[in-house]
């Protein structure tokens, strides 16, 4: 099986569209790229795994700058790709504009919504898996002093650091969470170093466990977790236990993987408008496996299941920053 792919910007994206045949699905990276450990590896996993199972082919373009993100939607779209999913927000207004000019072309979009009559817009309910993440941190606390650490600072991260806030504070009212986002452009994505900068500057103000929502820069939290002493880390999107097996206590998992296989096997003309993921319907979730199996007792892990049963039936709520763009949680 082969698939299809760019992986140098618009030369490569030329070649791309040049060489394959029309009516094949299509996927576009953000920055950061389909290896981030995290995000865009999701929807990679759930894009390879409608190929597998389908003996299919798909096209990829890994985006290299912001400027390339209208001129991937268009040469694929022109070239006959259909469905095309994109990960990220930030395609959002771009997708916006190209939408209307290819009508047939059915479009996803990954973690914002864009009202066009052929786009899927898919959004998570990050908060609620989040919560659940905050509870086993505040469990494995041993300090009662734990972190988050985002990406690029814009509500979906706060989203995050918000109802994983409300999930540490349920479990021990005195808890102190400590928040650092790691910038305020695009760069804030993949950038480990200054993610390894801020972890090691939260352990030092006592926090034991650390929370990473920030794409390629988590990688830099996990690692800086890891090496320290009796620090756990959290990991987000994709399971990532297994990056430093008994150093992270859990991942939170934004199941992107089954939001792009849907979006494949459902096909050209699948069903569009807002689909939410969340606990209700497997969206989200917190991994357990052999990695972690030691960190997480059968207690805690009924306790936070149990929770999540009150989540999905709506018998609990979690606060959503999106609802009113504030935390009462948690200070920004």
């Amino acid at each position: 099986m082969t698939f299809m792919r760019s992986i140098l910007g618009a030369a490569a994206t030329l070649a791309l569209v040049a060489g394959t045949a029309a009516a094949d699905p299509a996927i576009i990276f953000d920055l950061g790229g389909k290896f981030d450990k995290s995000f865009n590896e999701s929807a990679y996993t759930g894009a390879k795994r409608w190929a597998e199972a389908n003996g299919g082919e798909f096209r990829e373009i890994e985006m290299q700058s912001e400027a390339q993100r209208e001129q991937a939607l268009r040469r694929l779209a022109e070239a006959g790709s259909n469905p095309i999913v994109m990960t990220g927000f930030a395609f959002g207004n771009v997708l916006g504009e190209v939408a209307p000019d290819y009508p047939d072309t059915s479009f996803a979009i990954i973690d914002a919504v864009v009202e066009q009559p052929n786009v899927r817009s898919v959004v998570f309910s990050e908060h609620e898996g989040s919560y659940l993440v905050g509870m086993l941190a505040a469990k494995a606390s041993a300090s009662g002093t734990v972190g988050f650490i985002g990406g690029m600072d814009i509500p979906l991260i706060r989203k995050f650091a918000c109802g994983y806030a409300e999930g540490v504070l349920a479990v021990n009212p005195d808890a102190t969470v400590l928040s650092n986002m790691t910038g305020t452009t695009p760069a804030a994505w993949n950038d480990p170093v200054k993610g390894s900068e801020l972890t090691k500057a939260q352990i030092a103000q006592g926090a034991d466990v650390i929370y990473a929502a920030a794409g390629g820069t988590g990688v830099g939290v996990l690692q800086a977790a890891a090496d320290a002493d009796s620090v756990l880390s959290i990991g987000v999107d994709s399971n990532q236990n297994h990056l430093h097996p008994g150093k992270v206590l859990t991942s939170m998992v934004k199941r992107v993987d089954n939001a792009v296989e849907k979006a494949f096997n459902d096909g050209p003309g699948f069903e569009t408008g807002v689909m939410v993921m969340g606990l209700a319907n497997d969206g989200v979730g917190f991994a357990l496996d052999d990695n972690n199996a030691e960190l997480v007792s059968d207690e805690m892990a009924a306790e936070v299941n149990a929770a999540a049963e009150k989540i999905a039936s709506g018998e609990l709520s979690v606060h959503d920053y999106y609802s009113d763009n504030a935390c009462p949680h948690l200070q920004f």
